[in-house]
């Protein structure tokens, strides 16, 4: 893959939920990445998730092109809303749904 807006820009276009992630869903890299699978995976809805390890140039592009410093980071119809912890706010309040609900419209 290459990690240029452009390309970025596609996968959050491509996919309502979107999880760029240390390691994968299953094989998570760190603490905050596999919080924020397993609050997507309870949430119900089917994500895209985007393994930054694989590339020593994902980190930095990624989060150039967000504007955001840290991972993991999800996206909600092409719409950055944070981190671990904002996501699990989010699905606790019932806030995550409500956005994600409405993009579909």
């Amino acid at each position: 893959m290459e990690w240029t807006a452009t390309e970025l820009q596609k996968i959050v276009d491509e996919h309502a939920l979107v999880l760029f992630m240390k390691g994968t869903p299953t094989n998570a890299q760190c603490g905050f990445s596999n919080r924020a699978a397993q609050v997507l995976e309870a949430f119900g809805e089917p994500f895209a998730s985007v393994d930054i390890l694989s590339d020593p140039r994902a980190i930095p592009s990624v989060c150039e092109w967000s504007d955001f410093p840290t991972m993991p980071q999800i996206f909600v119809h092409g719409e950055l809303i944070g981190g671990s912890d904002i996501v699990m706010d989010m699905y606790q309040d019932g806030s995550l749904k409500e956005m994600f609900d409405a993009g579909r419209q």
